[in-house]
């Protein structure tokens, strides 16, 4: 277009210059016709009749020089209007409009969110940002073909959503892109990657190192703007490596840049889903939301003999991850230390069980240190001879050095065989009539269609018993979905049957009334915000605590001081936190609603009552929820990579470990004094009845 405006005036030059060289006739026909002798050769170059008009004037005389250069200047702007210009403008406005399309033209400045990478879960990103700022604008960093993702993206937004999403060509992970993207002027960064790629973790790590620099570099030269990222959310598909920088300060430079870290999961994500927001979206009606139901029915309370139990059908990453998150989740204050009844269960079904046991122990190792787990082998091969085989007890296998073991209220179960089978279908009815049970089956093998398959051929007491089914599906949730909703939809049928002479009565809905989808790409992202304000407010309980006497700041203190104060130091504190302290304080906040429901049934509300939520606690829900959360907290911090103290380092142990500071160090080695039965603590004890104290507060705070 420069080009084309600079050819223009040369010509309008030129042209005005051989006019004035021919005489001064031509200034007389502008005179004539009004017309400015400076615009007189613009006239001539735009104007398709111009030279129309001059040649066939008769009310003056002009000259044929004149003609002859009027003619020129006719042409050459025929040439230039009719010609170049329509077809530099064309191009222009197509070459514009591929750019646009293929990602090549950056847009914003500042406020936007950035999505690097793209994969299935991109969507479920997106629709999460939207819903918590409907009118913001995403740009997606990536170096797939822009048309072929705007494409599906189509499928899930709509038209002035598509308006709000930026497709941008670029490497995540090359720092040249940024600047394109103002990424230091956004206000969040999502790394996705391609969690198909076998490099996807390592790539994701170098992006946030490429990030790191580049905003470090802005900082050092001043050219970092007030505006900057205030969390990064980075994708790992492995969860090894997942488990790892939940407990390691391998991302400091991210703290040190005042921008919060945020590690995600696929599986673990969709475990909270499931777990905690018990909820679900349905792919072809966007706004639709269905439930999950509960794992623990509608609360247990201390005196239920009832205990959870999770079946999980294939040891997949996800069943892993469900396993680890339900661990972590699920404890309810009816677990007696001294029978070691009503623990939660949690069962593998596995034709390779014995060495996914092995692998699984190996990962959670110092969990298994000191606590038993269980084996049993139903395959055909071992059970021609024996239609019950035993469940066989195996002991801790990694330390023989460990006092005080199976003291947690979780256990771990392991069977080996096809799920198919006699052997293993016999014993899924039994769990299914088992009346002291919470179960819950999850069908989680890669295979989509087998799982689909065993979901609609469990046995009949699964169904008869309204026992929860979860089918994973890779994509669309349609079909299961709309199974149950037809099931659940129909009129409850009359079913009968012949107890002691008598003709019992009892409703029971469609078979496929309790069947659930899970695991869809598409709908995947969860974060729980609500959950990440109370963990900072349990951080900052805990960081302001007298630890001489154990107490937290008092009450009356806390209601003297306004909301702004107290959510301004408890975003300070929860910066300076390491990583591991943060999943601590987080995995403390997702436990909250299972001990509320707990705490409905002591006092004898419904699940769903939530009128004396905010109520203080008296003294015996104070001691049993605080026994609920010493048991939540062995675990969490088993399976997080704490082991438990060695008799020659153990506070418990010898007196002369509890006065000294640097033996005090060694939880920064993952060595923790306290992992032992609640009965067995010391003053440390109130902690737990502190914590147990505040929730109302927590809630109150957050509501």
């Amino acid at each position: 277009m420069l080009i084309l405006a600079g050819t223009l005036f040369t010509m309008f030059v030129v042209s005005f210059g051989a006019l004035c060289l021919s005489g001064d006739d031509w200034v007389s026909y502008c005179h004539n016709k009004s017309i400015s002798p400076w615009v007189f050769p613009l006239y001539l170059l735009i104007d398709a009749n111009a030279f129309n008009d001059l040649y066939t004037n008769d009310v003056v005389s002009i000259s044929k020089l004149t003609l002859f250069i009027s003619g020129i200047t006719f042409v050459a702007g025929i040439l230039l209007f009719t010609g170049a210009f329509i077809s530099i403008l064309t191009n222009v406005i197509s070459r514009r409009v591929d750019n646009h399309f293929n990602g090549l033209i950056p847009y914003l400045e500042s406020g936007h969110y950035i999505i690097m990478g793209y994969d299935d879960m991109v969507s479920s990103i997106i629709s999460n940002i939207f819903s918590k700022e409907p009118e913001t604008y995403v740009l997606l960093l990536t170096a797939v073909d822009a048309k072929i993702i705007r494409e599906k993206l189509r499928k899930s937004f709509s038209e002035k959503q598509m308006e709000q999403i930026i497709i941008n060509y670029g490497l995540r992970t090359s720092q040249e892109f940024y600047s394109d993207i103002h990424l230091e002027d956004s206000n969040q960064i999502f790394i996705v990657g391609n969690r198909s790629l076998p490099a996807h973790d390592a790539m994701n790590v170098e992006c946030i190192d490429s990030i790191c620099s580049y905003l470090e570099a802005k900082k050092i030269t001043g050219k970092q703007r007030t505006c900057h990222p205030n969390r990064i959310t980075c994708i790992f598909e492995d969860l090894d490596t997942y488990a790892a920088f939940k407990t390691t300060e391998i991302f400091n430079r991210v703290g040190l840049l005042n921008i919060e870290f945020v590690p995600y999961n696929f599986y673990s994500g969709w475990a909270k889903q499931v777990l905690l927001a018990r909820q679900y979206k349905e792919k072809s009606h966007p706004s639709e939301f269905y439930a999950y139901p509960s794992l623990y029915g509608n609360g247990i309370g201390p005196e239920d003999n009832k205990y959870v139990h999770l079946v999980f059908v294939g040891t997949t990453n996800l069943a892993v991850a469900f396993a680890m998150e339900a661990a972590h989740l699920l404890h309810f204050p009816n677990f007696n230390e001294v029978t070691k009844k009503q623990k939660t269960r949690i069962t593998f079904i596995d034709i390779n069980a014995e060495i996914e046991m092995t692998q699984f122990a190996t990962r959670n190792r110092h969990f298994f240190e000191v606590q038993s787990y269980y084996y049993k082998d139903m395959t055909s091969d071992h059970n021609n001879e024996e239609d019950n085989p035993k469940r066989e007890l195996l002991s801790k296998v990694f330390s023989e050095n460990i006092a005080g073991s199976d003291f947690l209220d979780t256990e771990y179960e392991f069977v080996k065989g096809d799920v198919c089978s006699n052997y293993v279908q016999n014993e899924i009815k039994k769990w299914a009539v088992d009346k002291e049970q919470y179960l819950s089956i999850f069908l989680t093998l890669a295979d989509q269609r087998k799982n689909f398959m065993m979901g609609m051929n469990m046995p009949d007491e699964v169904y008869d018993n309204e026992i929860p089914v979860f089918i994973r599906q890779d994509r669309s949730d349609n079909f299961v979905t709309n199974l149950r909703k037809t099931a659940a939809n129909e009129k409850p049928q009359k079913y009968c049957h012949v107890v002691n002479d008598e003709v019992k009565k009892e409703e029971r809905k469609g078979r496929y009334a309790n069947i659930y989808p899970f695991g869809m790409c598409d709908t995947a992202y969860y974060i729980d915000e609500t959950a990440i304000r109370r963990a900072k407010l349990i951080n900052y309980l805990y960081s302001t605590a007298d630890y001489s006497c154990n107490r937290f700041k008092d009450s009356t203190v806390l209601a003297s001081m306004t909301d702004e104060s107290i959510w301004r130091e408890a975003d300070k504190k929860w910066k300076e936190l390491t990583v591991a302290l943060k999943w601590s304080n987080l995995y403390n906040a997702y436990s909250i609603p299972c001990k509320m429901a707990s705490l409905r049934v002591m006092r004898g509300l419904e699940h769903n009552d939530t009128s004396r939520d905010f109520d203080s606690f008296t003294k015996e829900e104070i001691l049993k929820l605080a026994t609920v959360e010493h048991n939540r907290w062995n675990v969490e911090k088993l399976l997080m990579g704490y082991r438990k103290a060695k008799p020659d380092e153990d506070k418990y142990e010898h007196t002369l470990l509890r006065n000294d500071k640097d033996a005090m160090g060694n939880k920064k080695l993952f060595i923790h004094h306290d992992i032992r039965p609640f009965g067995a603590l010391d003053n440390v004890r109130q902690l737990d009845y502190e914590f147990v104290k505040y929730i109302p507060w927590i809630l109150i705070k957050t509501k």
